[in-house]
């Protein structure tokens, strides 16, 4: 049976989205923009609280994420919390330390910096917004895999993520086989749909009651 990463490569972000709405779910988180990397991006969550200020002395002396990119690898994304100030949380040695390591990208509630040089390197970030500003003295890793809140939602580590150019979707682990399942019958329905309205037949019959009540029928 494949896997639930094989299975979300197969589909996208909307199309998860709409199946966690229709299960009682957050859907897709918006406003975190693709800055770099193409296509899609899947993989389970290694987690990474950031906070506003200089590390506690208690603390031990490490730069931000270097903790997470050590935790990850092959079919994993990096997600990080961010206090929201404007300073870089994430950059570009970051991003060839992810990459080297075989981590699929990036998820950043907040700026990130060095984008040109993640673009060169075809590595995935999407993030709020851009920024030249260091996080030395503005920024510190609070927390290495814990439960994180990115736009609203929370996400815990070994959640799984999908994340195109419409926006990120995180499916807890535990709702992953039910949202998968839901996300395929919605696709194949869409697919249907679309090979009627290219074969000539009217939009306002094809996008009628069937797609009105498209989750509802996934309920």
């Amino acid at each position: 049976m494949n896997s639930p990463i094989d299975r979300l490569e197969k589909l996208d972000a909307c199309a998860v989205s709409d199946a966690m709405d229709s299960l009682g779910l957050p859907p897709a988180v918006t406003g975190l923009a693709r800055l770099s990397g193409a296509g899609l991006l899947v993989g389970r969550c290694v987690t990474v609280a950031l906070a506003e200020g200089k590390a506690p002395a208690n603390l031990p002396k490490v730069h931000l994420g270097a903790r997470a990119i050590e935790a990850g690898g092959p079919g994993m994304v990096l997600v990080i919390s961010h206090p929201h100030i404007d300073a870089g949380g994430w950059g570009g040695v970051l991003s060839n330390a992810a990459q080297a390591k075989g981590i699929e990208g990036v998820v950043l509630d907040g700026p990130s910096r060095d984008i040109d040089e993640a673009i060169g390197l075809g590595f995935a970030i999407f993030a709020r917004s851009t920024t030249a500003r260091t996080a030395r003295g503005r920024l510190y890793e609070a927390a290495t895999n814990v439960p994180v809140v990115i736009g609203g939602v929370t996400v815990h580590p070994g959640d799984f993520l999908i994340a195109d150019a419409s926006g990120v979707v995180f499916v807890p682990e535990a709702h992953v086989e039910n949202v998968l399942m839901t996300a395929e019958r919605i696709i194949a329905k869409e697919r249907l749909m679309t090979e009627a309205v290219r074969a000539g037949v009217s939009a306002t019959e094809v996008m009628g009651a069937d797609y009105e009540n498209l989750l509802e029928i996934e309920k």
